[in-house]
């Protein structure tokens, strides 16, 4: 469930109209602009910029780009966009980093349905002219290029079909390549990259009851290498998005210092979808509610905004 508060009644126009005083003059309304964009889904902030463009001739996420700054322009900025067109972003962004971040392709290809990763991989080609598999492919190499760009090339099956006996000898396929160390072993990234989500559930359940432990443990390997840890971290997020996404803020919010990007990127693509679960498991894990966390590690306007997406204001 959403834990974002939407107010349906709101007109685009008013919100313009808003919106341009709260930029107008000596230094910038933050709060106003937190209290309108807070509180408005992405249909209604779709109308805004429509609405705001037609009026001023004008682009408000340039504007709000120029007139906000630091993690509170990132988290604006991000929340503005078009669903797809952030993603576009969030997965451009992780890849030009120089600790470049592979769950942000993971969290894509797990947690969108084949027609929305589709649109994400045309908003990449429109902003960027290139290609989301050719930009994955430019910055990796090996087994980790072949299982992101797998993940991201296949248009996944979406029916509920499950194939018992398949699922059964693709766990043993799975079990005999890991006794052999072979975690690269094409195998796997052929089960992992191509087969449906109710599918591989299948087959890694399998698995656990048939060799009493999760896929993941036995992946665990002294090496530790880019790709073995990529690789338990995509089926970790298939498995259990809720538990995937805490798990994200928790390291975000645990270690030291605060991790905003990771932190801003799961609030504001989820507070329109399944936040309020993710809420729920971080308080089970850490007793902690995740209003509070955040208000602890975070500050100023950055906090106020990010407590509006929980639903929790400031």
């Amino acid at each position: 469930m959403a834990t974002l508060i939407a107010y349906e009644d709101a007109s685009p126009s008013a919100d313009a109209e808003l919106l341009k005083k709260a930029c107008h003059g000596w230094g910038t309304d933050e709060k106003a602009v937190i209290s309108i964009l807070g509180h408005r889904n992405a249909t209604q902030r779709k109308l805004i910029r429509q609405a705001y463009q037609e009026i001023y001739q004008e682009d408000l996420v340039k504007r709000l780009e120029h007139e906000l700054s630091g993690h509170l322009e990132r988290a604006v900025y991000r929340w503005n966009l078009d669903p797809a067109d952030r993603d576009a972003v969030l997965a451009n962004v992780a890849l030009r980093n120089e600790n470049r971040d592979h769950k942000v392709i993971i969290e894509l290809a797990f947690t969108l349905s084949p027609e929305e990763l589709f649109a994400v991989k045309c908003a990449y080609q429109c902003r960027y002219k290139r290609s989301l598999e050719e930009d994955i492919a430019s910055h990796t190499s090996s087994e980790l290029r072949k299982l992101l760009v797998g993940l991201v090339s296949i248009h996944r099956y979406q029916g509920n079909e499950v194939n018992l006996k398949l699922a059964n000898l693709e766990s043993n396929i799975l079990r005999s390549a890991i006794e052999e160390k072979a975690f690269n072993h094409e195998e796997i990234l052929r089960i992992i990259t191509t087969r449906s989500k109710p599918q591989l559930m299948a087959t890694l359940n399998h698995y656990k009851d048939e060799h009493g432990c999760s896929i993941t443990k036995h992946l665990k390997d002294d090496r530790a290498d880019e790709y073995t840890e990529t690789l338990r971290t995509t089926i970790r997020c298939m498995i259990n998005p809720i538990k995937y996404f805490e798990k994200v803020i928790r390291n975000a919010i645990k270690k030291s210092g605060t991790n905003e990007d990771a932190l801003t990127r799961v609030i504001v693509t989820r507070a329109e979808k399944d936040l309020k679960e993710i809420m729920e498991q971080y308080y089970k894990r850490n007793s902690v509610p995740l209003d509070q966390a955040v208000a602890k590690e975070t500050s100023g306007d950055y906090k106020r905004f990010l407590l509006t997406l929980l639903g929790k204001e400031d």
